[in-house]
């Protein structure tokens, strides 16, 4: 008994949107490579790697001295109070935009909210900490502003999203039954959110870490201001000391706030 073979099935027809978007992409890269006309050549010359090479050996061996130690130190709590103070001002001003971003209070206000979100997020943190900075002073005030500005934007719009996306049944249900509608919103949607807003705060939080350490070049305050000063006068082996904290405080935050989200579940994934 023989078999015939099953035809095989059609080819599928080739995305020309695809290919075209492909070729674009590729375009567009060749393009600035040749419209920036970086020289290549002359990076990897002998002369540059050997002044590179003669600048990385300068930061060598970093300056543990106990006294600098303790202004780092102090640099690093002042970094991780910045980014923390300017984490929870962001998750309190963004929960109360994303209300009406998620369409809660009508057609205006969710427009006039998303505007807002959309104006916040779009100036990035080093040109709030430079208004910051004129506005409120050089210091880690300033920093702490920056981020809660930038950072409002970013949280608001993820949860205004985590609310359009949550079922308005349980709420619907709690309103029908007698309740005001903040008790509704606070007993049937928020629960359902919450774990899902803590977790973007958390992440939020590590990438403000990092940023905040930035902003000390603009007068922020915390590390980067230490990093920057050592930098500019010249003292390689104290700006070294003052990026392996760096490195250290990111790390810790990092494994923090990763075992935290963990710690929350699916709501987040």
């Amino acid at each position: 008994m023989t078999t015939t073979p099953s035809p095989l099935p059609p080819r599928p027809p080739p995305c020309w949107r695809c290919r075209i978007a492909l070729l674009l992409i590729g375009v567009s890269v060749v393009a600035s490579f040749v419209y920036l006309g970086i020289d290549y050549r002359a990076l990897g010359s002998s002369e540059s790697l050997r002044l590179m090479g003669k600048f990385i050996a300068e930061f060598f061996p970093p300056d543990v001295s106990p006294d600098f130690l303790a202004r780092v130190g102090h640099g690093a709590l002042q970094t991780l109070a910045v980014s923390a103070l300017g984490t929870v001002l962001a998750a309190l001003a963004g929960a109360v935009l994303a209300l009406p971003a998620s369409g809660r209070t009508g057609w205006l206000p969710r427009h006039a909210a998303r505007f807002a979100l959309n104006f916040l997020r779009s100036v990035p943190e080093l040109v709030w900490a430079a208004l910051m900075v004129l506005a409120a002073g050089i210091g880690p005030f300033a920093g702490a502003l920056a981020l809660s500005l930038h950072t409002t934007g970013v949280l608001g719009r993820l949860f205004a999203e985590a609310l359009e996306n949550a079922p308005r049944e349980p709420e619907h249900a709690l309103t029908l039954s007698g309740a005001g509608p903040v008790a509704a919103f606070s007993y049937a949607s928020l629960p359902i959110v919450l774990p899902q807003w803590v977790a973007y705060t958390l992440y939020r939080w590590e990438m403000n870490i990092r940023m905040a350490a930035v902003l000390g070049f603009v007068g922020g305050g915390g590390l980067g201001q230490l990093l920057y000063f050592h930098l500019s006068i010249f003292q390689q082996q104290q700006a070294m000391t003052v990026l392996i904290a760096m490195f250290g405080l990111v790390t810790l935050v990092d494994f923090a706030s990763a075992r935290l989200r963990r710690g929350l579940g699916p709501a987040y994934a």
